[in-house]
């Protein structure tokens, strides 16, 4: 379950997949396919033109030339013109539907009392690339409670687009004197930077504007409810 902040609302939409569906392909394309789908789930990997022309019975050229057809037909993809890394697509339909993207956690910061910035990789999460479209995004795992108001919980990722400025009202990961980092809501004044919680029981931070970097304006939020 995704949680995408949009301003000061909180839109929730559940991830769904589609089965591939039918195709429009051609007998020998679709020998191929299927050959290709059972080496990859059996052997883990794209077989050589070699050996899926000695496996099929057919030319070297008469493979390669398939291929190309299902790369230009969308059912496939490689990551180069000889690679053997060939990944299986879903259908044209439904590809933005199970499009995903790989972000990185960099550590846990808090959303409480601000703890020292853990900025070691810490693993890394798929999310729908359709909610979070960015480029350079990261997460960071939020501890406390601090935030609750504004959907943040504790135990929650939080994706961030990288940025080393803010606008008034923002939510937004900053790192305090270089070594503690905290998600709160962003306010700059005449002589300092306020950084307000979305909890009544949390008081507003004041700061220099020299002992405040701004590191990423917060995007949305991904919940496990089975943590």
């Amino acid at each position: 379950m995704y949680i995408d902040i949009c301003g000061d609302g909180v839109i929730i939409s559940e991830c769904k997949c589609t089965l591939r569906g039918g195709m429009d392909l051609t007998k020998k394309q679709q020998h191929l396919f299927d050959y290709l789908q059972r080496q990859l789930e059996d052997e883990g990997r794209a077989p050589s033109l070699r050996q899926a022309a000695e496996d099929l019975g057919v030319s070297h050229n008469a493979v390669a030339q398939l291929i190309t057809q299902l790369e230009r037909k969308g059912v496939i993809e490689r990551e180069g013109r000889y690679s053997r890394s060939i990944r299986i697509l879903p259908p044209q339909e439904s590809r933005e539907v199970l499009r995903g993207r790989e972000l990185p956690v960099v550590g846990r910061i808090t959303a409480g009392v601000p703890m020292y910035a853990q900025q070691e990789y810490d693993g890394s999460v798929v999310v729908d690339a359709a909610l979070f479209p960015g480029s350079n995004l990261f997460c960071l795992r939020i501890q406390g409670s601090s935030m609750e108001e504004a959907g943040i919980l504790d135990g929650d990722l939080v994706v961030c687009e990288p940025r080393q400025y803010a606008e008034n009202g923002e939510i937004v990961a900053v790192l305090i004197q270089g070594e503690e980092a905290t998600v709160k809501r962003f306010f700059s004044g005449a002589d300092h930077i306020e950084l307000r919680p979305e909890n009544k029981t949390f008081s507003p931070t004041r700061y220099p504007f020299s002992d405040v970097l701004v590191q990423g304006k917060v995007l949305g939020v991904i919940r496990s409810y089975d943590k």
